[in-house]
């Protein structure tokens, strides 16, 4: 019954904008519908194409999936009480050059981020070798090709593009999620924002028709004052005039005529009047909280200098691209390493590389580095890819440092007082 009503629904509607579209229709009254913008359904009907359509969060998406791509991710095994990052795995190449036939170690995480965006969850399935044990891909599975059973911690994989079908136990699929109400499943950015994604979708698409015909013009058509009362036949005439009058100002018309019997009232309201650019703006701003991104980011016209750039991506990293890093390190050790062995493996990006802005700050940092004995000069060519210099594995200090205990204290190479009456004596007596 229900799907026999949903039909029949269905297909009025679609009679419906047909007569609309065309000017026709089966009955002497042409039927039309609201020129309304985006609707709900329009963001989410299970496509994200609608959303990224939306500037802002295109950018938003981009900038933070390819912030995660651009940084290596190390894989580290502790030696000798400090961690070295383990370049004969084979989880290092994985995860840096082709974790995938199809992919890039980029694209991987392009995609991952993504997925966790805009859909919620991110799943990945590491693949192991039957022979050599090792493991040998790690797929990130398709949209819609994972089913979560929430009360025995399983998944369902049915992945017909990777080729990966069956039943995995929580610990053998890596799950990421964006924020979850009840830590099984995430929720996509989408989902809290649809409120101004609609917006944001009905600005673009009204700035298309006014754009396309030059302004929309809306209005109220009535009967002259010198007829009075209404019936049935004056009403439907009075509809067919609304209907044409609608077409011929949506197809494009500017001046059109009217009945002698017609009172037409235009109602429309301007774009000032409607605080049209103002209200874009504000969407701007909004999508950008939602995802955390600071509204330079997405060339936003706010006042900006080079202080307040440096703290918005300050800010970015701390609050933004960090948690996220996190959520993945934690998430890849928690699956790909056992237990006994979690104090002596590490998953880590690199993020050296996202602090370095420009060359002056680069060389600043390295400069208080070497003098701070943290890097060695050989250390820092090694990162500049220069060879090592003979003497430059001796770490270096400061020499104006001095220890606590020694404050207050004259310095081992100032001569005290009798030295230095001493030193005055011989040069008068050079001088006699």
């Amino acid at each position: 019954m229900f799907i026999t009503r949903w039909l029949s629904t269905v297909a009025s509607r679609f009679k419906r904008d047909i007569a609309s579209t065309t000017g026709t229709g089966t009955g002497t009254a042409v039927e039309t519908t609201p020129r309304l913008g985006a609707t709900i359904t329009d963001l989410f009907g299970g496509t994200t194409n609608s959303a990224l359509s939306i500037a802002t969060v295109y950018r938003c998406v981009k900038l933070i999936s390819e912030s995660v791509a651009n940084l290596p991710m190390q894989v580290m095994r502790l030696r000798a009480d400090l961690f070295a990052s383990d370049y004969n795995s084979r989880l290092y190449y994985l995860l840096n050059v082709q974790p995938d036939d199809s992919m890039s170690a980029y694209d991987f995480w392009v995609q991952v981020v993504q997925n966790m965006l805009l859909h919620g969850n991110a799943y990945i399935v590491p693949v192991v070798n039957p022979i050599s044990l090792e493991y040998e891909r790690l797929v990130c599975c398709s949209l819609g090709s994972v089913s979560q059973n929430i009360y025995d911690n399983t998944y369902i994989v049915s992945d017909a593009i990777n080729g990966i079908y069956g039943v995995y136990d929580e610990d053998s699929i890596i799950h990421l999620k964006n924020i979850s109400l009840d830590g099984k499943q995430g929720l996509s950015v989408l989902s809290f924002a649809r409120l101004t994604l609609g917006i944001a979708q009905t600005g673009d698409n009204e700035t298309l028709t006014r754009f396309s015909n030059g302004g929309n013009v809306r209005g109220i058509v009535s009967n002259d004052k010198s007829i009075t009362g209404f019936g049935e036949y004056q009403d439907k005439e009075l509809e067919k005039t609304a209907a044409s009058l609608d077409t011929r100002f949506s197809s494009g018309e500017h001046i059109v005529s009217v009945p002698g019997q017609v009172d037409f009232k235009q109602i429309s309201l301007s774009s000032t009047d409607m605080q049209f650019l103002e209200s874009r703006k504000f969407t701007v701003r909004e999508v950008c909280r939602f995802f955390g991104v600071h509204p330079s980011f997405v060339f936003d016209d706010t006042s900006n200098n080079y202080k307040s750039a440096e703290m918005a991506n300050v800010a970015f990293l701390s609050n933004t691209l960090n948690p996220i890093l996190r959520k993945i390190e934690t998430e890849f050790l928690r699956k790909l390493v056992s237990p006994s062995l979690a104090g002596k493996r590490k998953f880590q990006f690199d993020r050296t590389g996202l602090y370095a802005c420009d060359l002056i700050s680069r060389v600043g940092y390295q400069t208080k580095a070497l003098a701070a004995g943290i890097y060695t000069v050989n250390e820092l060519r090694a990162e500049e890819n220069k060879p090592a210099l003979e003497g430059g594995d001796a770490a270096l200090v400061s020499a104006n440092l001095r220890p606590v205990s020694e404050a207050g204290k004259p310095s081992a190479s100032t001569p005290t007082q009798d030295t230095t009456n001493t030193i005055d004596e011989n040069a008068q007596q050079n001088e006699e």
